[in-house]
């Protein structure tokens, strides 16, 4: 192998080194950032499932409204008994209050739900921007000695377990 230019301990050594490295930076940034991840994606589905229950309770307010338009009908339909023009005014009067509700109610429960979930995103994609920017200006601001591994690893776990406590 000397007659190629390789030194099979200098070869050794930087396999090793190359395997302890990826070790570290498994411990140090590949877990803590999963985690983060992990954390994110709880927070975005529970998002999903309040704006889900927003869906639902627009859903039953719609039946609400139907129940409302109903009786506004029947309400109609005896006044029509008693008598018929006073009784087609308030009954048209009724439907377009009742139809102008429903539809006032479904744009805004609408609106939060897009507005939540547009939060929602953006706040993640904020988020791990900043980890990825972090975590990148952290491996490229220290040189590769044993020393600054050390501070480097010291560093990122300080200021990991102080997010944690944020």
């Amino acid at each position: 192998m000397e007659g190629l230019g390789i030194s099979l301990p200098t070869l050794l050594t930087q396999v090793v080194t190359f395997i302890i490295l990826l070790v570290i930076l498994r411990l140090v940034a590949y877990k803590p950032i999963m985690r983060m991840l992990d954390e994110r994606s709880r927070r975005i589905r529970e998002s999903m499932e309040q704006a889900e229950a927003i869906r639902e309770q627009s859903a039953r307010a719609g039946e609400e409204v139907k129940k409302q338009l109903e009786a506004a009908s029947r309400e109609g339909q005896e006044r029509i008994a008693r008598a018929v023009k006073a009784g087609e005014e308030v009954k048209q009067k009724a439907q377009e209050e009742a139809r102008q509700g429903a539809e006032a109610l479904l744009n805004r429960a609408r609106a939060e739900i897009k507005q939540e979930r547009n939060e929602a995103i953006d706040a993640v994609r904020r988020e791990f921007a900043d980890l990825t920017i972090m975590a990148a200006g952290k491996v490229i601001s220290r040189s590769l000695d044993k020393e600054g591994h050390r501070e480097l690893i010291e560093k990122v776990l300080e200021e990991s377990s102080t997010l944690k406590k944020e």
